[in-house]
């Protein structure tokens, strides 16, 4: 329920879709429209949340044979137009406008799935030189929305990225797999604790996985992967 700081928003900025400036419709800068064409992630491995191809039903190939530190991961969209864009704009063009809506989608997305909530909510955090460059972390802004609807404890400093490394879109597969190692560490024990870890996109799994291995090693019990889009796997 909007609060009343956000109904007088909504009045002085009416919301406008972010991708064709048309009326946003429930509060959120998204019409109709385009909220009915976004590439849903209908059919995915319970696991990885890799998009299955059709007919195919249970985990991947890939976590049957090698399951994943994580226990599993959430993707309520695939990594496809528009999704794509809106996460371009927002880490690349600074669009903190559309961290707020990807976050308000991702957190309707969970009241719709209606799995038990984490203890806390952990962002996957930027080394402190990308942090300078980009002047945010945007999973950290893409989990305001969602820790503030849900009222779930966001751990905003959970995690630290201790090693600089190249952005993933700059490395093969090959080279993608090793390069996030040892770039984590925790900040506080984290025993007994259930962990919904978030990120922006999940394309090999490198990334998270460096994450999850680091926080099992401090205690978590149970690891949930979040991200807004899920790329690769099927059409």
């Amino acid at each position: 329920m909007a609060t009343r700081l956000e109904r007088f928003h909504h009045i002085l900025l009416p919301p406008t879709c972010l991708l064709c400036g048309a009326a946003g419709v429930e509060g959120r800068d998204l019409c109709a429209g385009c909220a009915a064409d976004l590439p849903r992630n209908m059919a995915a491995c319970p696991v990885c949340a890799l998009p299955l191809p059709t007919g195919q039903t249970g985990c991947c190939d890939a976590c049957r044979a090698y399951p994943p530190l994580y226990d599993r991961a959430f993707a309520p969209f695939c990594y496809r137009p528009p999704i794509d864009f809106l996460i371009r704009r927002l880490k690349f063009n600074g669009r903190l406008s559309h961290a707020r809506l990807l976050g308000e989608l991702f957190a309707l997305a969970l009241a719709e799935r209606g799995e038990p909530w984490p203890d806390c909510i952990i962002p996957v955090p930027l080394h402190p030189l990308r942090l300078r460059e980009r002047g945010f972390n945007q999973a950290l802004e893409l989990a305001r929305p969602v820790a503030r609807r849900w009222r779930i404890p966001l751990l905003a400093e959970g995690l630290r990225r201790v090693r600089y490394t190249p952005p993933q879109t700059r490395l093969d597969a090959r080279a993608r797999q090793t390069n996030p190692l040892g770039a984590f560490m925790l900040s506080k024990p984290l025993a007994g604790v259930r962990v919904a870890l978030l990120d922006d996109v999940m394309t090999t799994a490198s990334t998270v996985a460096e994450c999850a291995r680091v926080l099992r090693a401090g205690g978590a019990t149970d690891i949930e992967i979040w991200v807004i889009g899920r790329a690769g796997g099927a059409d």
